[in-house]
């Protein structure tokens, strides 16, 4: 943290490049390498001035922006040397940096800096790599979420929910003696409790969307042999990207791509078709099939014909619990008094004419809200964040039962579960909460809470 710290922040290859520096040195080393001693006497101007190589060459010559401390992204002193993209010029400034005094940052250390000097949590940070990497309207906005500290403020108000919680057994460990002391009631601790895990189950199990988010949502088209999903997945995405074969059983295994449409990332399945077959080789195929279908969030089922009875319950038994679509291929072909009554969220096409396709496209945004998954609920999409998340949960799972143990004891019922037992599952909860922001919690804290809160010993 006392070294000052420079790196090139621009991808290679642009007209404009930018150069970063941050720490202790950066007044010095900047108005150095610009030969100005004033250029950074005026914070957050943008000054114009020649970039001088420590002989005098000039090197460039372009903007510098000045940001002293705090006020700064990495909350120590910083400045950015906006010049040509010339990957030469770009290191020549690098070097110029370098031989003033500072050294060639670690990669993320600028960021790392923010979270250190407090100008950003754990998860926020690691959102600053989301943000970098979102690839659509709906990545870009959980991280953009994430990065404004939504997440952290959710988790914020569980910490406080659960301090008090572990402060009320901790006046109980350490004031038992006073027998004048009122605690709350358990009953109300189990509650509290219980409202805090419901929410911790609901951000653990957001992880599910989340990744469908990042990953794109998957579709999987199913349906029986030659009805004309390859045709639809090739309309879908603008593509040739399956063969398309009059011959039955042409797809032996999944195809998958992805496209975006109404700002999320769907990612298309082509299966193979499902029928009876002696075939081991299209089997492999169907099986897959019906593993892709399990994992699906969206199922299209083609049909080119009126399905029968027995084959609507069968494919109403395969697609059990999951979101579905009917998309009616060879519209141009049917008859429109006899398409399917008994199926919901249906949609007339022509995967070969492309007619019906936007129609189709608009039917499966629908059926992503349904799902949740356009929405713009907190969402957890980090894997760290879940495996903590389950282990908060785990730990509240044990509070539960111990404090319904207690309750149970109060009641003449007999318990070998202690409060101090339960107060460090409080403890390993919390912990686990902390560990996704990069905070601590240190055991003077829940007896800084009790005396905030209640009048001991007044």
């Amino acid at each position: 943290m006392s070294d000052t710290i420079c790196a090139i922040a621009t991808a290679k290859g642009g007209a404009i490049g930018i150069v970063r520096i941050s720490g202790p040195k950066t007044s010095e080393i900047i108005s150095e390498a610009c030969g100005q001693a004033s250029l950074t006497s005026t914070p957050r101007k943008v000054v114009f001035t020649p970039i001088k190589s420590p002989e005098g060459e000039l090197l460039d010559e372009g903007l510098v922006t000045y940001f002293p401390s705090p006020n700064s992204y990495t909350g120590e002193d910083c400045a950015e040397i906006s010049c040509h993209g010339s990957r030469y010029v770009l290191n020549k400034v690098l070097e110029t940096l370098i031989r003033h005094g500072a050294r060639l940052a670690n990669p993320g250390e600028f960021t790392q800096r923010a979270f250190l000097n407090g100008k950003l949590d754990l998860s926020q940070a690691e959102a600053v790599a989301d943000l970098i990497a979102s690839t659509n309207h709906a990545t870009h906005q959980m991280a953009m979420s994430q990065l404004k500290g939504h997440f952290s403020s959710e988790l914020k108000k569980l910490r406080d929910q659960l301090l008090r919680l572990t402060s009320l057994l901790e006046l109980e460990l350490d004031f038992s003696d006073h027998e004048d002391l009122v605690f709350a009631d358990r009953k109300e601790l189990l509650q509290l409790a219980e409202t805090i895990d419901r929410r911790i189950t609901e951000l653990a199990d957001s992880f599910e969307t989340g990744q469908a988010l990042k990953h794109g949502i998957p579709v999987a088209i199913v349906g029986k042999t030659n009805v004309g999903k390859s045709t639809l997945l090739n309309q879908l995405l603008g593509d040739e990207r399956a063969i398309v074969s009059d011959i039955h059983g042409t797809t032996r295994d999944t195809i998958e791509d992805t496209i975006e449409f109404e700002g999320i990332e769907y990612r298309f399945i082509d299966t193979a078709g499902l029928r009876q077959t002696t075939d081991a080789i299209e089997q492999i195929g169907i099986d897959r099939a019906k593993q892709k279908i399990e994992e699906a969030r969206i199922i299209i089922w083609m049909l080119d014909t009126q399905p029968t009875q027995i084959e609507y319950d069968e494919m109403k038994q395969l697609l059990a619990g999951k979101e579905v679509i009917c998309a009616h291929n060879k519209s141009d072909l049917l008859d429109k008094a006899t398409f399917t009554p008994y199926i919901d969220h249906l949609h007339l096409i022509s995967a070969k004419q492309g007619d019906g396709i936007e129609s189709l496209k608009k039917g499966i945004h629908e059926a992503a809200s349904r799902l949740g998954l356009t929405g713009n609920e907190l969402i957890v999409s980090n894997a760290r964040h879940y495996e903590a998340l389950l282990r908060a949960h785990e730990s509240l799972k044990r509070v539960k039962v111990g404090l319904s143990a207690l309750i149970c004891q109060g009641e003449g019922e007999s318990s070998f579960i202690t409060t101090d037992l339960i107060a460090e599952d409080l403890r390993l909860t919390l912990a686990a909460l902390a560990d996704i922001t990069g905070g601590a919690i240190t055991p003077q804290e829940p007896l800084n809470n009790i005396f905030s809160h209640f009048c001991v010993g007044k």
